[in-house]
């Protein structure tokens, strides 16, 4: 495995790490903005192996796994397009109190379970890390 490659995993582990981290802190739009961060990360990890390239300057997890030539289970995929279009107002919140309250805390930690699931399919089916 690609040194830039073990680098993307190891940053998307700390990023799922601090995701678990913020939903103890009840800090709910980070958390989203994490996990979306985590699974962006890995997709790059993912494309630095296959392409034997840095990845594209992109946040959009489903422009990188085209690139990445992955096919996700459908449920996966959903799970990808849905936190991909949450993922936009964490970053740039027009308005922080109304962005809290439309997730609650379970929501949140739902975005965080299928996230370990995601994360999970990708690093045995596309990196074979356990």
């Amino acid at each position: 495995m690609k040194k830039a490659t073990k680098n993307w995993i190891a940053t998307s582990d700390y990023d799922l790490e601090t995701a678990e981290s913020l939903l103890s802190a009840k800090r709910k739009i980070y958390v989203i903005f994490m996990c979306h961060l985590s699974i962006e990360k890995l997709l790059k990890a993912v494309f630095t192996e296959k392409r034997g390239k840095m990845p594209p300057y992109t946040h959009n997890l489903i422009y990188l796994a085209e690139l990445c030539g992955i096919t996700l289970p459908e449920r996966l995929r959903n799970f990808m397009e849905l936190i991909n279009d949450k993922s936009v107002p964490t970053r740039y919140p027009e308005d922080i109190s109304a962005l809290n309250k439309q997730f609650s805390l379970n929501q949140t930690r739902i975005y965080l379970r299928k996230t370990r699931v995601l994360i999970r399919w990708l690093k045995q089916n596309l990196l074979q890390v356990k």
